[in-house]
């Protein structure tokens, strides 16, 4: 069972380590020399962008504000750089395709097809689908706790974890919110929204983990865990939005806070005798396993679905059981619970 962990760490190891490897596109020469004439143009070939047009003090040349497209419409476009780099990158994959050579990565990411002005369309698919399904799994939590399970007189559940698992849901519904967000329009808000949504969630994570399997029930001793580690992830987050947004320290960070808690779960789930321990191990050794498709990256097939995106795929079922647990979780507990009182 030990092995299992370690071979759980080297996973999440190489993810860290092939996060390092710098985009082969964006040394391409060509690829340089017409991003740049772009920028001073405005014209990729004899197609040219009317974003490339602002003057510096950001007044409009299209005409007055009634003679523009209105704001639900305008989120579809995107800025000179943004669309130079794009349709730069296109012509470009097209020349190397013709030649037999295969895609290569720009700015960090595949050449992805834009849909309606979205960047990547099946991973906000799937980054929607996510929030849908802890969506799902957090009201049927709040309805099992407050409407089927005994209640005190009080009227509060007995179950002794509900303020953080209602937190949990909260965090991951806002994490898979700024996800389709990033995925959509990768701009410097949506990034730094998705990284820091990330990162909350993953030392909240981290912090649940400890208090549930270790059973911490005193409110003195959950501060304790608590305080710290939220110490540290409000310091990081701050450090990544008011300092440097520093991708390998961030990598670091995130990958020890989750092998941390896959470690602690997959223990937990070794040694309790929870009778829906089946289920916490198919998410901890799911939740391993998919963390291949983001070390084995493969470039977006059709343009469309890539590595990251299978791995948003496989997260799905994953969510469903992994709430399953938790309401399997409260029961067991309020069971236990009333039969101590009685």
């Amino acid at each position: 069972m030990i092995d299992r962990y370690w071979i759980a760490f080297f996973v999440a190891l190489s993810l860290l380590v092939g996060a390092f490897d710098a985009s082969a596109g964006d040394f391409d020469p060509i690829y340089r020399v017409c991003t740049e004439q772009c920028e001073k143009t405005g014209c990729v070939g004899e197609r040219c962008f009317a974003n490339c047009k602002v003057p510096s003090d950001g007044a409009s040349l299209d005409g007055p504000w009634y003679m523009q497209e209105p704001l639900y419409l305008q989120w579809k476009h995107w800025d000179c750089q943004s669309d130079c780099r794009y349709h730069c990158m296109v012509d470009r994959e097209k020349e190397k395709a013709a030649l037999g050579h295969g895609p290569v990565k720009y700015h960090g990411k595949w050449p992805f097809v834009r849909v309606y002005g979205i960047q990547e369309p099946v991973s906000v698919a799937l980054s929607a689908l996510n929030l849908a399904m802890h969506f799902h799994g957090w009201v049927s939590f709040f309805i099992l706790l407050n409407y089927k399970l005994p209640l005190k007189e009080d009227k509060k559940p007995y179950y002794d974890y509900t303020f953080f698992w209602n937190i949990y849901g909260l965090l991951s519904m806002n994490s898979w919110f700024w996800s389709a967000a990033f995925h959509s329009r990768d701009v410097d808000v949506t990034e730094r929204l998705d990284y820091s949504s990330a990162v909350a969630l993953l030392g909240y994570s981290l912090i649940l983990a400890i208090i549930r399997s270790f059973s911490v029930t005193k409110e003195a001793a959950q501060v304790m865990v608590s305080a710290p580690l939220i110490a540290f992830v409000t310091t990081h987050i701050l450090y990544l939005n008011n300092y440097q947004l520093d991708y390998g320290w961030n990598m670091k960070v995130c990958v020890v806070m989750a092998v941390a808690q896959l470690l602690i779960w997959a223990v937990w789930a070794g040694v309790t005798r929870h009778p829906s321990r089946l289920k916490l191990w198919v998410v901890v050794l799911g939740g391993g396993l998919a963390m291949l498709l983001e070390i084995y990256d493969f470039p977006p097939y059709e343009g469309y679905v890539d590595a990251h995106a299978l791995w948003h795929a496989t997260t799905i079922p994953l969510t469903y059981i992994w709430w399953n647990f938790i309401k399997d979780d409260a029961e067991f507990r309020t069971s236990s619970l009333l039969k101590k009182a009685k």
